[in-house]
């Protein structure tokens, strides 16, 4: 049960003040990515899927390090919550705010300044189906 984690703080000045702080900042390499760089708003493409997804991520208001946010899928709209650690992405969605309804796992694209991230995305059914998909912040 994750509920905890799904509780967005979606608030313009984070996001304001976060960005102005990475645009001011080198290239890092994809290990030395942090939680900033992910703040704001992504586009998500699906492999194998008709229609992509806007991402928007926030720092977490629980859990440091970590961000919280919403997916919205020409309308439909889950709740996420991830982390990243060394390059490595991990988030869960959450279509009911309860229970996770699909897994992200990628990694930070090196070159590309914690703007791109890759990996694979899998719905939690029965049997689970995983698509490739790639982030790109916006």
């Amino acid at each position: 049960m994750i509920c905890r984690s799904f509780l967005p703080a979606l608030t313009a000045g984070a996001l304001l003040a976060g960005s102005a702080a990475l645009a001011a900042s080198p290239c890092p390499a994809a290990n030395q990515v942090s939680q900033g760089h992910l703040l704001g708003l992504w586009r998500a493409e699906f492999e194998g899927l008709p229609r992509g997804a806007t991402v928007l991520m926030e720092k977490h208001p629980e859990d440091e390090g970590r961000v919280s946010g919403m997916i919205n899928r020409d309308g439909e709209r889950s709740l996420l919550a991830g982390e990243l650690d060394d390059g490595e992405f991990m988030m869960e969605e959450s279509a009911d705010g309860t229970h996770i309804s699909g897994v992200w796992t990628g990694e930070v694209a090196e070159g590309s300044c914690g703007r791109e991230i890759r990996g694979t995305w899998q719905e939690e059914k029965d049997p689970p189906r995983p698509y490739p998909f790639v982030l790109r912040k916006q």
